[in-house]
């Protein structure tokens, strides 16, 4: 079996409808250090090579539901559409560009239904 692409870091992605508050909690209760503010989500450092990113979505929580993106920071964008391709796994969206958090990715879903990401980032990270 041919191997993956590798992963260097992790995101999870919360959505949040009050994004001041979410902000708040993870910068001055969580104490966690601001590593990107995109404006509209804001990306937390958790450790070393994981982070949390807290985005704000008018409808973000519908009653009784929460949604969270587990997303993989590579550079091998591609390499894993093609990998995930080959194995037989079915794509959400085909890897694009992404203007407005400049980056460039593709969604999937894992067989429990969880929304995952694979992604680079544009410019510095």
């Amino acid at each position: 079996m041919k191997l993956p692409p590798p992963i260097h870091e992790q995101i999870t992605f919360l959505y949040t409808t009050d994004l001041d508050k979410s902000a708040r909690f993870y910068e001055e209760v969580m104490g966690f250090p601001l590593k990107l503010d995109q404006g509209g989500c804001r990306i937390y450092t958790v450790t070393e090579n994981a982070y949390l990113g807290v985005c704000q979505r008018p409808n973000a929580q519908p009653p009784g539901e929460r949604v969270v993106i587990f997303t993989f920071v590579t550079p091998e964008v591609d390499s894993w559409y093609e990998h995930l391709i080959e194995q037989g796994v079915e794509i959400e969206t085909p890897p694009a560009e992404n203007p407005e958090y400049g980056i460039y990715h593709f969604f999937l879903r894992d067989p429990n239904g969880y929304l995952l990401e694979v992604q680079r980032f544009l410019e510095g990270w």
